[in-house]
């Protein structure tokens, strides 16, 4: 695609050329420069390029079922409030039209959306109903002073944000995400599992371990490592997003001493398929492991540089979740997907401090790191585009 990187005024000197080592193939592209995942300067950069254009995953969209339930969340430093309202999801700057504080905290179920501050009130939609000791202020008209809404859709069971105006068609941004995804049904799969927590790490490199081999023999021996092989070749696809299967011995789903408490696995997929896990990374921000018996997922949100909020979902068919004896069972699912965290993050903190030395440069791929180089050339185009 030639050189874009010239294009550019916003980034750090140097770190053009160095993103443009990162178009080639992946066997002869670089991997990210060090200062992606610990700079400010390109920190904002990626905030304006990467979290407000495009789609950014906040979820499944089961964990807002009931009218009212809404959750505050953070997308690349822009509060946003979702909330189900009575035809269907919405999306809204949680910024108050008066004074432009928060609206609502954290997550919940409302009949209204109601501002601490003075009391301003809006409706589910976005109407401003009510707006204390304004009698007095002239021409003041509440149609004018709605919360801000955001381009929301729901596909294959997750739910996407645009924080543009006019944002990319979400089916030729997601490409040919359905048809590789197809056998797995996974808008049928229902939420049995979520978790939040924070990592002492820069969101890239959270969403690049669970998308990645190399670092299973070393990072989780005895407990996942060997149950599985090496990867397929990576798949060829269209959209932003990258996808690789690997067989398995056993299940991904379980640790290697609990293969014996496997789900049924589920209907529709080929043989191969039922031994195997498919690793895809819908960009920028959502992971998701596709097994035999379920889906198991990260949706990933940076809280500045040096710091990742993210949530664990566990998804798993409606049949499977209506058998007798599966809670107790999943929670060995549960299990494993904790382990492996827990396993994860001591090597991600401590990478994340070297990423922060005026040395580091840049490395290059294993044949191990598929999903990793595709993004690497995704986030490298997004921040080459910024001028």
């Amino acid at each position: 695609m030639g050189n874009p990187a010239i294009r550019t005024s916003r980034l750090p000197s140097g770190l053009a050329e160095d993103l443009a080592a990162c178009l080639l193939p992946a066997a002869s592209a670089s991997t990210l420069p060090a200062v992606c995942y610990s700079d400010r300067e390109v920190h904002r950069v990626e905030r304006d390029t990467v979290f407000r254009r495009g789609w950014i995953g906040v979820g499944r969209f089961d964990r807002w079922p009931d009218v009212g339930d809404f959750s505050a969340i953070d997308l690349g430093g822009v509060p946003v409030v979702v909330v189900r309202d009575t035809d269907r999801l919405r999306a809204f700057a949680n910024t108050c039209s008066h004074r432009s504080s928060q609206v609502m905290v954290g997550d919940g179920n409302c009949s209204r959306m109601r501002c601490p501050f003075h009391f301003w009130t809006y409706a589910l939609d976005g109407r401003l109903l009510g707006a204390p000791s304004m009698q007095r202020t002239d021409g003041f008209d509440r149609g004018e002073h709605g919360l801000h809404e955001f381009a929301l859709v729901e596909r294959y069971g997750f739910v996407f944000v645009s924080l543009e105006g006019s944002p990319p068609p979400i089916d030729e941004w997601l490409g040919d995400f359905g048809e590789v995804h197809e056998a797995s049904n996974l808008a049928g799969l229902v939420t049995t599992h979520r978790r939040e927590f924070t990592v002492e790490c820069n969101w890239k490199g959270f969403a690049e371990v669970f998308n990645e081999y190399y670092h299973l023999p070393y990072v989780h021996p005895g407990s996942i490592d060997s149950t599985y092989d090496d990867p397929d070749e990576p798949d060829v696809v269209v959209g932003a997003f990258a996808t690789h299967f690997g067989t398995t011995q056993g299940t991904g789903g379980l640790l290697e001493d609990e293969q014996h408490r496997a789900l049924p696995v589920m209907p529709g997929l080929s043989d191969r398929e039922a031994h195997g896990v498919r690793y895809s990374w819908i960009f920028p921000n959502t992971v998701i492991a596709t097994g035999a018996e379920g889906m198991w997922m990260y949706e990933v949100y940076p809280d500045g540089p040096d710091r990742c909020r993210c949530a664990q979902v566990v998804c798993f068919p409606p049949a499977t979740v209506a058998m007798a004896g599966f809670h107790e069972v999943a929670e060995s699912y549960y299990e494993r997907f904790d382990v492996a965290i827990k396993e994860d993050i001591p090597v991600l903190e401590q990478q994340h401090l070297g990423m922060r030395s005026p040395f580091a440069g840049q490395g290059r791929f294993s044949y191990l790191e598929p999903n990793v180089a595709r993004f690497a050339t995704w986030y490298a185009e997004r921040l080459l585009s910024a001028g």
